[in-house]
């Protein structure tokens, strides 16, 4: 486990768990964390050890509380890694899976941190917004996600009134997978991330860059004349001749090759704080 004042890392096999850990100011985040999560999520990127990705956030009242504005205040300025806030928001080239795991409220850059997520799991009690222009600021970050991932009269509601909402308004708007109460939320997180190892690593590396990359096209007829790498490596790869095989024969795959194997087995160990 790597620790400081400002993040907590931590692998369990092929899982990176990443922690804001600010509790005492609802985990909001400076301009150094910022850059200790770009460090983080290129680690992840660059170790073909490591398939999915978490992110939550210490205690149990807030996933994160966006930009620490008394640091912000102090520093008179933002400074961002060039990924962006949190080192996801503007980090487009990342096909791993990572998933949102939220603990508590989401507020103004934590709704962005989840929007630049693939999945979430999220408490029934936490609330969400994107009240930045209730203190002068717009959500730079989030609203270009935003109106991308949700119907436009969803999304300018959000970013025009400033306005929280409940987790079951976030469900019904598709920026959440699934709620669940608080007692059961490592349960169902832990459930969630069993679910993805079962399945081959590089097939869901070559369905995150098709879906993302597909919708950069100007049409599906374009999207399906794209370079796709992640999807060439896979049908070249172990995974598919052997998850192809243990199809036809009824079984599990198993492991062999020279990449990333299928890690069908489960994943044990209390990962949340």
């Amino acid at each position: 486990m790597i620790e400081d004042q400002v993040i907590l890392v931590e692998c369990i096999g092929p899982v990176m768990h990443v922690t804001l850990s600010r509790p005492e100011v609802l985990n909001a985040l400076n301009s150094d964390a910022h850059f200790l999560l770009d460090e983080a999520f290129n680690r992840f990127a660059g170790d073909s050890e490591l398939q999915i990705a978490t992110i939550t956030g210490s205690g149990d009242r807030s996933f994160c509380a966006g930009t620490d504005l008394k640091a912000r205040f102090n520093e008179e300025t933002d400074r961002f890694p060039e990924t962006g806030f949190a080192g996801l928001t503007e980090r487009f080239d990342l096909t791993k899976p990572v998933v949102a795991l939220v603990n508590g409220d989401a507020i103004g850059g934590g709704l962005e941190i989840i929007l630049a997520c693939d999945l979430a799991i999220a408490v029934e009690q936490a609330r969400f917004g994107l009240p930045e222009p209730r203190v002068g600021l717009a959500a730079k970050g989030g609203l270009q996600r935003l109106a991308r991932q949700i119907p436009m009269k969803h999304a300018m509601k959000i970013a025009l009134t400033g306005n929280l909402f409940d987790a079951q308004t976030a469900l019904e708007y598709g920026l959440i997978n699934q709620i669940v109460e608080k007692k059961n939320f490592v349960r169902e997180c832990q459930c969630m991330l069993d679910t993805l190892l079962e399945c081959a690593p590089l097939s869901l590396r070559a369905s995150k860059e098709m879906i993302h990359k597909g919708l950069s096209a100007p049409s599906m007829e374009e999207a399906f004349k794209l370079n796709y790498p992640e999807h060439a490596t896979m049908l070249s790869s172990y995974d598919t001749r052997e998850g192809s095989k243990a199809f036809l024969e009824k079984r599990t795959p198993s492991g062999g090759g020279n990449i990333i194997k299928f890690q069908s087995r489960r994943m044990h160990g209390r990962f949340l704080r």
